[in-house]
């Protein structure tokens, strides 16, 4: 069936919880060879746009720039995962010395000249949303290593939550700007910190939450913001209240909600999500893909529902495999 609707209009419809002419559908990957620049980046972002039309795009930035400010640096080297080479964090005290940033200079004002690129690229039709982590995922990345930063947080929270402070302070004014530069709002990502692996409930509602919500706040007018609950036993059901228009996590992963159960759980809420990732999305092959958005379509009942990957696909990724998803929609 031809499409009625234009992209933006499906997605407004979809977070409304109305009749849509097809389910929207978006993916997102990294560039690791272009995103080291914020021309490499914009091109990379459009490109993938380009090729595949998707009803709203993710920019998918380097996951360091969150913390680059501070004086976290890495290794690039081609089209690999880029390395980490060092980290402003230590010692527990040296969560003290994280200040507030300015964001229109530095790596931060390189991401915001990125996006006034691709807002002029993309067009009016098609909205994008920046990924921005959370501030608690933010200050993890400060410190060696995960084990690291939930030691200091458990033993010296006072120290790491001023740090988080800063950080909130920071990102608050940052993705004001990134609304102003044409983004229709966040792709808002708890990394490893909203799931019973790292913390219980009581320790995200208590380290975590506040600094969420002040974040959330800041970008409340916003058109289309997503909830981005990562990895495994994840806290979907605790975060369920957040201040946003949809929610996104790996309905495949061990412990969570299916998307119709979250659906339910959320109630007038949309959900994002359903399509394999990482390994079984490489794997797949273009057949499989193809019955496998069919039976996703066939587990939901009624509207405000968005196919998409649980998590950031792989670059391995055939891109086959990446035409077929596109094409399956298009036949339902």
């Amino acid at each position: 069936m031809e499409s009625q609707m234009t992209h933006r209009e499906r997605i407004r419809a979809s977070l409304g919880g109305q009749e849509v002419d097809r389910v929207p559908v978006s993916m997102w990957r990294h560039f690791f060879d272009k995103e080291s620049s914020p021309d490499g980046m914009a091109e990379a972002m459009l490109d993938f746009q380009r090729r595949y039309d998707w009803d709203f795009l993710k920019v998918n930035p380097r996951a360091s720039y969150h913390a680059e400010g501070w004086g976290l640096r890495m290794r690039y080297d081609g089209d690999a995962p880029p390395q980490m080479v060092q980290t402003p964090v230590q010692r527990p005290e040296d969560w003290l010395r994280v200040e507030p940033l300015p964001v229109d200079k530095g790596v931060l004002g390189d991401h915001l000249r990125a996006l006034g690129m691709i807002g002029a690229g993309i067009g009016a039709d098609v909205p994008f949303l920046m990924t921005v982590f959370t501030p608690i995922s933010i200050a993890s990345r400060l410190a060696p290593s995960e084990e690291i930063f939930l030691q200091h947080l458990r033993e010296h929270p006072e120290k790491v939550l001023s740090a988080v402070e800063a950080i909130t302070d920071t990102f608050s004014r940052f993705v004001r700007a990134c609304v102003e530069r044409g983004a229709s709002g966040l792709f808002y990502a708890t990394t490893a910190w909203a799931t019973t692996l790292h913390l219980t409930e009581e320790e995200y509602l208590r380290l975590a939450r506040p600094s969420d919500l002040k974040l959330l706040t800041a970008v409340s007018g916003a058109d289309f913001n997503i909830l981005h609950v990562c990895r495994d036993r994840n806290m979907l059901s605790l975060l369920r209240d957040y201040p946003v228009h949809a929610f996104n996590w790996d309905v495949q992963g061990q412990g969570n909600p299916s998307l119709m159960e979250g659906k339910s759980m959320l109630e007038e809420k949309a959900v994002a999500g359903g399509l394999s990732h990482r390994e079984a999305l490489v794997n797949a092959t273009p057949q499989t893909l193809a019955v496998e958005v069919q039976g996703i379509k066939g587990t939901m009942v009624g509207n405000g529902w968005m196919l998409c990957p649980g998590c950031t696909i792989t670059p391995e990724t055939p891109e086959v495999n990446i035409r077929a998803i596109r094409q399956a929609v298009e036949a339902i």
